[in-house]
């Protein structure tokens, strides 16, 4: 397995030599290079926040990561095992200088990665992605001598973060407690199992956990989709509860099964929480070019306008932050709500849905029914090194130009009632071709249409 350095931190699977997967030598360089780049920007003592998810590497890899910027002479606020959200909240709280979130999101248990946050609590641009990266390269590494290195202090943002988002003007938690809503939570055995059952039981809801033991021993591939969710299924059905929630391992993505045990549709975490925000907060929406076209519908009904960003998280916010939006995000689940921070956030996601479903006087499967029903196929094209990606999606732009045609990221091409999005991978030698329509069938053939289409340039 190859070793993936981005802009946005570096990631890998954990074992074997250097070069092919994340070593110790892989974690020392790149957190000193977070480090230098620390050094480079602010003179006076440093502060970064440390948090992490479950999975069982996660105590090693926060060892060497703490190691390495104390030998810096950085001092670290160690949250210890915490959520992406959490760590993002503490940055600004903390008025440190950045955060380092150990966790490779959705990937399994072999997998870990560095996540790296600025001063704001927000992921780093691309720019200072780049500059990181050159810094590890060249291994430009300045360390403090020793009556200069760093400290750590251990703090617990559990109920810091639960506070926060039980404070917001969107969260009714009188409203819910008086519901008496049974809810399934499936945390995969990560640290969504200590703070989604917290808040949960503060909202007054009755709590039935599912694989909530924090040891990062996956019960089932991590990712919230619906081939990994069988068990949660039966379980909200077996125990008649009301909805069931299912997390990441880093808790920045939500998925919901309905009281009848049918999916919700992780598409629709964010198409129900913004169409509950916006009954009180007017303003325009975000997401990005690959969610679903719900979103846009929810947006009319309201009024306000709908907009879409390039794929990434950095970049959902960056649009949002440009038009002022009060809600957006990714349909991954991924729920970004400024009035609390900047970035994609369970805990706040569960609030703000679970006070929607209790407003609505409607079951969870009935709520679900009041949204447009699309179908999307994510399908992929391998790639060869002589396939010009660029001159095929420019080719593809310009077939298309009668149509409503969006180019920040890839190719996107809008008809009547279905798109396909077309964009190369950053991660992977593939062509991503996304669809979506009216049905499965349709969204299906859409997207075979266009692989055929592009297999004969």
């Amino acid at each position: 397995m190859t070793l993936i350095k981005s802009i946005s931190g570096i990631r890998g699977t954990i074992g074997g030599s250097t070069g092919e997967n994340l070593t110790p030598l892989d974690v020392v360089k790149f957190a000193s290079a977070y480090g230098m780049w620390l050094k480079n920007r602010a003179s006076g003592p440093l502060t970064v926040v440390v948090g992490r998810d479950a999975r069982m590497s996660g105590a090693i890899v926060q060892d060497l990561v703490q190691a390495s910027l104390l030998s810096l002479g950085i001092n670290v606020v160690e949250l210890g095992l915490s959520t992406t959200p959490t760590v993002e909240v503490a940055v600004p709280l903390e008025n440190a200088n950045g955060g380092i979130i150990l966790t490779a999101s959705h990937n399994p248990k072999q997998w870990n990665a560095l996540k790296l946050l600025n001063e704001k609590g927000e992921f780093i641009s691309a720019a200072d992605g780049a500059e990181i990266l050159s810094i590890a390269e060249n291994e430009a590494f300045d360390f403090a001598q020793v009556d200069d290195l760093g400290s750590v202090v251990k703090k617990d943002y559990l109920q810091i973060h639960i506070d926060a988002v039980l404070g917001l003007s969107t969260v009714d938690v009188p409203l819910v407690k008086k519901a008496n809503l049974k809810v399934v939570i499936d945390a995969v055995n990560s640290t969504g199992g200590i703070y989604i059952p917290a808040l949960l039981k503060q909202m007054g809801v009755e709590v039935v956990e599912l694989y909530c033991e924090p040891n990062g021993k996956f019960p089932h591939n991590p990712e919230p989709l619906p081939e990994h969710l069988h068990d949660l299924c039966s379980l909200v059905k077996e125990t008649k509860s009301d909805v069931g929630f299912v997390v990441d391992p880093d808790v920045d993505r939500l998925a919901i099964v309905s009281e009848d045990g049918t999916l919700f549709g992780e598409e629709y975490t964010l198409v129900a929480v913004a169409d509950h925000v916006l009954k009180t907060k007017k303003g325009d929406t975000v997401s990005n070019l690959s969610s679903t076209r719900a979103l846009k519908d929810v947006s009319d009904k309201h009024g306000v306008n709908y907009h879409a960003s390039a794929v990434g998280e950095v970049n959902v916010v960056d649009k949002m932050k440009e038009v002022n939006s009060p809600i957006g995000g990714e349909g991954n689940g991924g729920i970004i709500y400024p009035e609390l921070h900047y970035g994609r956030d369970s805990l706040v996601g569960v609030a703000l849905f679970l006070t929607h479903l209790v407003q609505s006087k409607l079951s969870c499967s009935d709520l679900r029914k009041q949204y447009t029903n699309y179908f999307m196929s994510k399908q992929k094209i391998q790639l060869t090194p002589e396939i010009n990606v660029d001159a095929i999606l420019a080719t593809m732009a310009k077939k298309y130009s009668s149509e409503d045609v969006n180019t920040v990221d890839g190719v996107k091409i809008n008809f009547n009632e279905e798109w396909v999005h077309l964009r190369k991978s950053n991660t992977e030698p593939i062509i991503r071709v996304y669809t979506e329509s009216t049905s499965a069938v349709k969204a299906n053939q859409l997207a075979q249409r266009f692989i055929n289409e592009i297999s004969l340039l």
